[in-house]
């Protein structure tokens, strides 16, 4: 899954495809580098960030959609109004970070349409969930969340084969946690639907490698991070950097056999 945030301020690529014609050609070129789909948000989630309004989301990303039609697109949005219209321009997921928390009206449009959606876990909300994240057991408790989230779609009527579950590295979990996510990952996966990964350029990666301060993390991390993801069962990669992790993960799984 390829990433083209389509914002000023997300924490890795804020800007760099803020105007529709950078944001159409790098999701081209991600599909054409591998990818299997292309995931286009317009508003950033990264830690401290503030909501936009839908007008605004639907101003950024609606010339980008209509740019990538008729090729693989999701769209990162937890408004239903965003969703409707991505929907009605060809794309085919809703990668929705508050697990149908956020719009009581996403459930039933993410029914109706047939399209597939991901749930993924957050502690608290961007603005505030790096402040204290705490846990008695960080696997534990996000599997029990995915599964609780996971049959609240079922039951708003979205078909459980076109659900998919991302444990949210990043979303309200300290470094620690992070990794600890990954390392157990198949407590996620055992609740049967594929699990999505998005651990590229996060800031964990950059404090494990010895920088406190660090707001992303290098490549080789990343790298690193995602066959790590994919050997523990993670069915989604969601990464910036296409090319290297399809060389990446195109190698672990000829060593996987």
């Amino acid at each position: 899954m390829g990433v083209v945030n389509v914002t000023p301020d997300s924490f890795s690529d804020g800007g760099k495809h803020l105007e529709p014609s950078a944001a159409i050609a790098a999701g081209r070129r991600m599909l054409d580098e591998g990818a299997a789909i292309i995931d286009v948000g317009g508003e950033s989630t990264r830690p401290g960030s503030t909501r936009v309004s839908a007008a605004e989301e639907l101003r950024r990303v609606l010339p980008v959609l209509e740019g990538l039609e008729g090729m693989p697109v999701s769209i990162d949005t937890a408004k239903a109004e965003v969703a409707r219209h991505a929907l009605g321009l060809g794309a085919e997921l809703v990668n929705d970070v508050t697990a149908l928390r956020g719009d009581a009206d996403l459930a039933e449009l993410v029914a109706e349409s047939g399209a597939y959606l991901c749930l993924m876990h957050m502690q608290g909300e961007p603005r505030t969930m790096q402040a204290q994240p705490s846990y008695d057991d960080v696997v534990v408790e996000v599997a029990s969340f995915l599964e609780e989230r996971l049959r609240f779609a079922v039951a708003a009527g979205i078909a459980e084969e076109r659900i998919c579950l991302d444990p949210g590295i990043g979303f309200g979990k300290t470094v620690e946690q992070n990794f600890e996510l990954v390392r157990r990952l198949d407590v996620v996966t055992a609740l049967g639907r594929p699990v999505v990964v998005g651990f590229s350029r996060k800031s964990s990666l950059g404090r494990i490698l010895g920088d406190p301060a660090a707001t992303t993390g290098p490549l080789s991390a990343s790298l690193a991070a995602a066959v790590a993801a994919y050997e523990r069962g993670a069915t989604i990669i969601r990464a910036h950097d296409v090319r290297e992790h399809v060389e990446a993960l195109t190698v672990a799984a000829a060593v996987a056999g």
